[in-house]
């Protein structure tokens, strides 16, 4: 079954919100996700046959989309997941805005799924295809990944070293080591990711790892028994050796690669010379805002600038600082 039940009320409150505040993709879920009825054992197991449930299948973490010239998700009825004979237990998304629930669940056992009859669609990977639904289906897709990769990561006690099974809907994994037992919950990772800038200025840093003359707004995770603002002082300082001042919230973007919210900030620098700490990131630059405003139109022919896609954060924090810039 192709696409989703109504959830025509929580898209019309996401586009309410949108309108006020920027929804990055993978946030604006449009999902109840249900979380009273987790623990209910004899609700799941009903709701898991009902007829008007869905699963959202995902294969080595690829979603599966429609090949039409809109791709949406694809969601598969009660009797068909019945018949894939799968081992991984469904995980409750939530309830779509009719009351239907939602299940995710991980098909990756099949072997060669483009070809299974059950699969209507073409798996994608999560990046490529959040930039192809809509917001609130990448929403869907930031939790339903994150949970599924969870689970697969989390199959022993890091307790005692057992087994462990799911439980609580797919929100928790208990230990089958009846002298240990412990309880394991999913975990998202703070990650702040922070625009530097001075007058006219902005600061980005380039990882060895982004595509040629890509470069970006500073990141790193945060500590133990650390504020936003500290984080944001000293992975900037530790990345660039630029002191930073003040700093101010912007949003945030879950990003289930496996499970991280990023934390966007703005910050103004106190300081402008520049010491690149090599281990941490390949090399940092002021930027100029003419130069940030044409690489955000592709590229900027003076010094070969490209800056984050719009999926990113980061390309978010650097648009609202062109738009917002006094000399824009």
């Amino acid at each position: 079954m192709s696409g989703y039940a109504d959830f025509s009320a929580q898209a019309h409150s996401i586009l309410v919100i949108s309108a006020m505040s920027q929804i990055h993709v993978f946030a604006g879920n449009p999902l109840d996700r249900a979380a009273n009825h987790r623990r209910d054992a004899a609700w799941l197991k009903m709701k898991l046959a009902a007829p008007e449930t869905r699963f959202l299948p995902l294969w080595r973490l690829n979603a599966l989309l429609s090949t039409d010239d809109k791709p949406t998700l694809v969601w598969l009825t009660p009797d068909v997941v019945a018949g894939l004979a799968l081992t991984a237990d469904p995980i409750l998304l939530g309830l779509a805005g009719d009351g239907a629930p939602r299940f995710a669940i991980d098909v990756s056992t099949i072997e060669a799924p483009e070809a299974h009859p059950a699969f209507g669609g073409a798996f994608v990977e999560v990046r490529a295809a959040a930039q192809q639904v809509t917001i609130p289906e990448a929403g869907i897709l930031a939790q339903a990944r994150t949970l599924v990769d969870w689970h697969r990561r989390h199959s022993f006690c890091a307790v005692c070293g057992a087994p462990t099974a799911g439980g609580d809907g797919g929100y928790m994994r208990v230990c089958r080591n009846e002298a240990c037992k412990a309880q394991h919950f999913p975990r998202t990772d703070p990650v702040i990711i922070t625009l530097v800038t001075r007058p006219g200025f902005c600061l980005l840093g380039r990882s060895a790892r982004f595509p040629t003359q890509t470069y970006s707004a500073l990141a790193g995770f945060m500590e133990p028994g650390e504020s936003i603002e500290e984080a944001v002082r000293r992975e900037v300082l530790e990345e660039s050796g630029i002191e930073v001042g003040a700093v101010r919230y912007h949003s945030s973007q879950p990003w289930p690669f496996p499970a991280s919210l990023m934390i966007g900030c703005m910050a103004e620098a106190t300081t402008q010379t520049i010491t690149v700490d090599p281990v941490e990131i390949e090399d940092a630059r002021w930027y100029s805002l003419a130069q940030v405003r044409r690489a955000l139109d592709g590229d900027d022919p003076e010094t070969g600038l490209k800056v984050p896609q719009p999926l990113a954060i980061a390309h978010q924090l650097i648009r609202a600082w062109v738009s917002t810039s006094p000399e824009a």
